[in-house]
């Protein structure tokens, strides 16, 4: 399976478990997709299919037990040391469910996060700064967590996975602890990153009515990954 020089590629990726019994769970049993640079994709399936696993092993946080993530010409799935810290580091960026912001740090702080490894990197407040502005909390860069609301705690998560520049976004369940209206927002910030700025983005989501709005919607099923339409995503998950 191929695609442009700058795609996510899975080639055959299986994922096994020790049960507790002695025997293996097996979570992905062969999954393959090409993702393009700047598409969106949305994973949808039933708890415990394999969802968050598969993200896990895509940003090189887990192993599959056999099968390969390439992105471009890297093998993400043979990193090791310094160059698996630089690919987490400046090569893809990860939100989660829970924003995970520490509390005793402002907006503009928390963004800096993942940049402090990085030294001699003088211009990283400037993109910081650049960054909140793009998703409309410039004014609340001196901020601290607990004084922004649940979506603009999301976004100050979204602009602290981007501040190294990756161009593959992770997102796992990014708006199930959001309402409705506040959820949207969100989502169409992603899709915004994806089409003005080059950004690839691949969610986890439970939300179909979200799914339906991403360029691409697949199913996780049965360890196996398959297309699933607008029709089908309406008529609800099997």
């Amino acid at each position: 399976m191929t695609g442009s020089a700058d795609a996510l590629v899975l080639e055959e990726l299986i994922k096994r478990f020790p049960g507790d019994d002695g025997t293996e769970l097996t979570v992905l049993s062969g999954v393959s997709c090409t993702i393009e640079p700047a598409e969106t994709v949305a994973i949808v399936g039933p708890s415990g299919s394999g969802k968050s696993t598969l993200l896990n092993i895509i940003g090189a946080l887990d192993k599959p037990t056999s099968g390969e993530v390439r992105l471009g010409d890297t093998d993400v799935t043979g990193l090791q040391g310094k160059a698996l810290a630089s690919f987490r580091a400046s090569r893809v960026g990860f939100v989660f469910q829970d924003h995970h912001l520490l509390p005793q740090l402002t907006a503009l702080e928390n963004v800096l996060l993942p940049n402090l490894a990085r030294a001699g990197d003088g211009e990283a407040e400037q993109r910081a700064e650049m960054l909140l502005e793009r998703i409309g909390l410039a004014n609340r860069q001196n901020a601290f967590p607990a004084q922004l609301s649940g979506g603009e705690r999301q976004r100050v998560a979204l602009a602290r996975a981007l501040i190294n520049g990756a161009k593959l976004l992770l997102c796992d369940e990014p708006t199930g602890n959001l309402d409705r209206q506040t959820g949207a927002r969100v989502v169409s910030l992603l899709l915004q990153l994806a089409s003005q700025h080059g950004v690839t983005v691949l969610t986890v989501t439970h939300n179909v009515e979200q799914a339906a709005r991403f360029s691409r919607c697949l199913q996780l099923r049965d360890g196996k990954l398959s297309p699933i339409t607008a029709a089908q995503l309406k008529g609800g998950l099997q």
